[in-house]
């Protein structure tokens, strides 16, 4: 969401959607779905981003890496807000940044997170090497806590999968 004032927001917008996740390199944040929204009031900018998770590591990273991208691009009054409500969920991710992720090695959560309802069960998780079902969950937590470590039985390749959240 952008609001402001429309060119300056927008553009705004275009710097802080960027800015890449450090944890998963070839996602921008815009990819992720932490960006949030972008306002311009007044020549201040205030970016508000959702962590995926609210211990997040990479969120003070991230918050860095926004207000300098901002201020390098002539921003000089730049606020970031987190705000944890309502929670992140992957069915924020862009579809371009799950294509993202397959092509660096990372599964891509599939399916939607399940929101106050049954929890739903992935029955497989397809490689993102070789594109096999024939995988298995090896450690509920992989490189980070939002990734769950995978071995593919077809290629023997280990991966990271992105989990539904």
């Amino acid at each position: 969401m952008v609001t402001g004032l429309g060119t300056t927001a927008r553009r705004a917008w275009e710097v802080a959607a960027s800015v890449l996740d450090p944890e998963v390199p070839v996602l921008t944040i815009e990819d992720l779905g932490v960006l949030r929204d972008v306002a311009v009031d007044d020549g201040r900018v205030t970016v508000t981003l959702t962590p995926t998770y609210s211990g997040c590591p990479a969120m003070d990273a991230i918050r860095d890496d926004v207000v300098l991208a901002l201020t390098a691009a002539g921003y000089e009054d730049v606020e970031v807000r987190l705000v944890l409500t309502p929670a992140w969920t992957t069915d924020w991710m862009t579809e371009a940044g799950k294509r993202k992720l397959v092509e660096y090695g990372i599964a891509p959560p599939s399916g939607r997170a399940a929101v106050g309802g049954p929890i739903r069960l992935q029955l497989s998780v397809r490689c993102p090497r070789c594109g096999s079902l024939d995988t298995r969950e090896i450690a509920r937590f992989g490189s980070t806590s939002c990734k769950a470590l995978y071995e593919c039985r077809a290629c023997l390749e280990p991966f990271d999968h992105f989990k539904v959240h």
